[in-house]
């Protein structure tokens, strides 16, 4: 265990980024936090969390795959990838590191995505316990602790510094680049910081929140009741859950002509949209009704059949923060069975 006075921040971000790119959360113009690239006078945010998650770093929004020229009959492809730099993502919190590990679990599997796997060996991530969860939190019903987050360096905020400790060799490696900032650290500080965090989690609205009613062998019992309709009614097929949450993965390929070849790029799409899946013979899904009940039957039944029992979703709230009219995966799991 480490400590970093917060006196030494700067410092300590400074010897980062002279090393690596470095990341935080940083406030925008609204008040709003986003991930930012840290250079001098960029202050960290203190917001819980930013309101789309660290899963950019390695799943961006946009990402260019290859450029292709034709010429007759040749055809000449160029691989332009370009997420080749080491960097560091600082105060991540414990719902999006969980994350990480449910995109892992689609991108790092055979035939495994090679552009998602070269961001993950490039990043190294340091987690912020969390100090003042928000009514909207409901990670520890997926079993995240929100005062001990994975990463490969966890730091918890105490009176004066922070404390930090390494996780992974990647997180060992960091800090000893750092090391002359660093003093020991202090297991009673860390141990005190996690009994708030924890007491402030068990008074929350959805502490009893409870994955009863759904989950592995669902499917059945689920597909066709008849609270999906009265659930869909109201939901505009706008897609900002998929957008803001940290472990949505769907993306479409496109080709767009550059005027001097075709330039591939991949971006996320939604199941929510009604042209998601399109394909000759029309949707699979075509009414909002269906589309609805596939987003939430993935995260919470489809998910865990297939990924022993975890579930597609960490709790981070930002669904419930985000959407317009206040549907959200909560008011679903309480409506098929799910207590509170």
């Amino acid at each position: 265990m480490k400590k970093l006075s917060f006196a030494k921040l700067n410092e300590f971000f400074a010897a980062i980024a002279a090393k690596e790119a470095l990341y935080l959360p940083v406030n925008n113009n609204v008040g709003k936090a986003e991930f930012k690239q840290w250079s001098e006078g960029v202050e960290l945010s203190h917001a819980l969390n930013t309101v789309r998650s660290a899963k950019d770093f390695f799943f961006p929004q946009t990402e260019n795959l290859m450029k292709f020229k034709m010429e007759g009959k040749s055809i000449e492809v160029s691989d332009d990838r370009a997420e080749c730099e080491d960097f560091v993502v600082f105060g991540v919190r414990a719902c999006d590191a969980a994350s990480f590990k449910i995109l892992d679990s689609v991108y790092l599997v055979d035939p495994i995505d090679t552009y998602y796997k070269n961001r993950r060996e490039h990043g190294t991530i340091i987690t912020l316990a969390c100090g003042k969860p928000a009514e909207t939190c409901f990670c520890g019903t997926f079993g995240i602790d929100a005062a001990d987050p994975a990463g490969d360096v966890t730091a918890w905020e105490t009176p004066g510094a922070y404390m930090l400790r390494a996780n992974t060799e990647k997180g060992e490696a960091l800090l000893a680049l750092v090391a002359d900032l660093l003093e020991e650290g202090c297991e009673k500080a860390v141990a005190e910081a996690q009994a708030k965090t924890r007491e402030i989690l068990s008074k929350l609205p959805l502490a009893g929140l409870s994955t009863e009613g759904v989950g592995v062998g669902m499917t059945k019992e689920l597909f066709d009741r008849p609270e999906w309709k009265t659930l869909s009614e109201s939901c505009l097929g706008c897609g900002t859950c998929t957008f803001v949450c940290p472990t949505c993965q769907c993306y479409d390929v496109r080709d767009f002509d550059t005027g001097n070849g075709i330039k591939r790029f991949r971006c996320w799409d939604s199941c929510m949209y009604s042209d998601f899946t399109l394909m000759a013979h029309g949707n699979s899904r075509n009414s909002q009704v269906e589309r609805f009940r596939q987003r939430f039957m993935h995260k919470l039944v489809y998910y865990p059949d297939r990924n022993n029992g975890t579930f597609g979703c960490v709790g981070c709230g930002r669904c419930l923060a985000r959407c317009p009219i206040s549907m959200n995966i909560v008011k679903v799991m309480k409506t098929l069975g799910g207590k509170n």
